[in-house]
């Protein structure tokens, strides 16, 4: 059965991780995706590659696509796109604003030669703005954005330590992108009209942490009008970045005491546990397991989260918290906390999960075979449909591995390939 984006077809220059990914999450809905690598390779290749030209992170971000190689800073190259954009319904990119228009690949440009072609850019700030212009990247969006600073965290020398167990700027970048054009189709299949889609890596961390970013005065009087004024202190007499952060105060702690002492991680006898209490049920629920009923002044209706108290009071039920946790093993703790329906968890490590039950009763993991390095188990489609499969068979493209093919099919002689790439401005060179 076809997916849902079946005869979509999609032409995207990107690399790294925002425009890849948005171009395989469409490859995943039923899209046929062709990505245009410059010679060499896009950038992804190059990241922890085993063998030339092929990396795990290439691999994983770059399903379902197909490899054309294009100089596309050669008119020759460029030409070629003007004359096969009208095959595609969609075109991505993820550049700093002004390269598409140097490559000749821009929105006006491009859609000359297909009037309801959907255009999608992401870029790090967006093409207004005193920013616009400066190059970005996922840990400089979550330096700009705040999303680094939330979490406090700082090196052995006082620098800031960004979240680098994954890219969130550009994964939320992507799916939104994604969000984007499947949203410009249903437009355009109601009124035959195609846009310009565009998404910033500003944007999307801002996205993921708007109850901070946001601002809402009857709030802010009580908890961030007081932090921002002890920042202004350090930052007047020019403190430390550590400063400014033990200034404005840990995130949990303003999200109110009663809250984090049942959201949040403690030791266990043999190793660490995770609470994830959302609702007052759920803290009820773990105060049972953990036997402590009656004894946590937080669970009053009337207890004040953010009073001259409460933190003495929440520390308190804390330390008692830390020392029960002690006594039991994770798999005790775990069993314990399913039986009531408390969200809990073991922390496991990413290199195990493609082994977990669990993921493997989703079918989240989908066996591939690439051409050149065999047999791999890939995450696949993050979204089922009852009624349209999702998900790809087809494993990352080698580099240049449908040039020719491609080119063919959209009518291009046989001594018009051999002569593009020849002038260097087509495929991978020799040698």
């Amino acid at each position: 059965m076809p997916g849902p984006l079946a005869g979509i077809r999609v032409l995207e220059v990107t690399q790294i991780i925002a425009g890849p990914f948005c171009g395989q999450t469409l490859a995943d809905l039923g899209a046929d995706v062709v990505k245009i690598e410059p010679p060499g390779g896009e950038a992804g290749r190059a990241l922890g590659a085993f063998m030339p030209g092929e990396s795990k992170t290439f691999h994983s971000l770059n399903r379902g696509k197909h490899s054309l190689v294009l100089n596309l800073q050669d008119p020759a190259a460029q030409a070629v796109v003007h004359r096969i954009i009208s095959f595609y319904d969609v075109f991505i990119m993820n550049a700093r604003p002004g390269v598409p228009d140097r490559l000749k690949v821009d929105y006006d440009t491009l859609r000359r030669f297909r009037p309801d072609l959907i255009w999608v850019e992401n870029s790090g700030y967006g093409t207004t703005g005193p920013s616009a212009t400066r190059s970005g990247s996922d840990v400089v969006a979550q330096a700009f954005s705040g999303l680094m600073a939330g979490d406090g965290k700082v090196d052995e020398f006082g620098a800031p330590l960004a979240i680098t167990a994954t890219a969130p700027s550009d994964y939320t970048a992507a799916l939104a992108s994604a969000m984007g054009v499947c949203a410009a189709l249903f437009h355009r299949e109601r009124t035959g009209e195609g846009q310009k889609v565009s998404t910033t890596l500003l944007a999307s961390a801002l996205a993921l942490q708007g109850a901070i970013v946001s601002r809402l005065p009857a709030y802010d009087a009580i908890v961030r009008d007081p932090a921002m004024e002890r920042v202004n202190e350090v930052r007047a007499r020019n403190g430390s970045f550590e400063e400014i952060l033990d200034a404005r105060g840990n995130i949990m702690k303003m999200l109110g005491a009663a809250f984090r002492l049942y959201y949040g991680g403690y030791r266990v006898k043999d190793g660490a546990i995770i609470l994830g209490a959302l609702t007052p049920a759920n803290r009820e629920q773990m105060r049972r397991v953990i036997g402590i009923s009656g004894e946590d002044p937080t669970a009053d209706p009337n207890f004040n989260a953010y009073g001259a108290e409460s933190e003495a009071q929440a520390e308190a039920v804390a330390e008692r918290i830390r020392s029960i946790m002690l006594t039991k093993t994770m798999d005790e703790w775990i069993a314990a906390f399913d039986a009531e329906g408390a969200p809990a968890s073991q922390v496991n490590l990413p290199e195990e999960m493609a082994d977990d039950p669990q993921v493997q009763a989703l079918g989240v993991m989908v066996a591939l075979d690439h051409e050149l390095t065999g047999p791999e188990l890939m995450v696949g489609s993050i979204v089922e449909m009852s009624a349209t499969p999702t998900g790809t068979m087809r494993a990352a493209p080698p580099l240049d591995a449908h040039t020719d093919e491609l080119l063919r099919e959209h009518g291009f002689t046989a001594s018009e390939i051999e002569a593009l790439r020849a002038s260097g401005g087509v495929g991978q060179p020799a040698g």
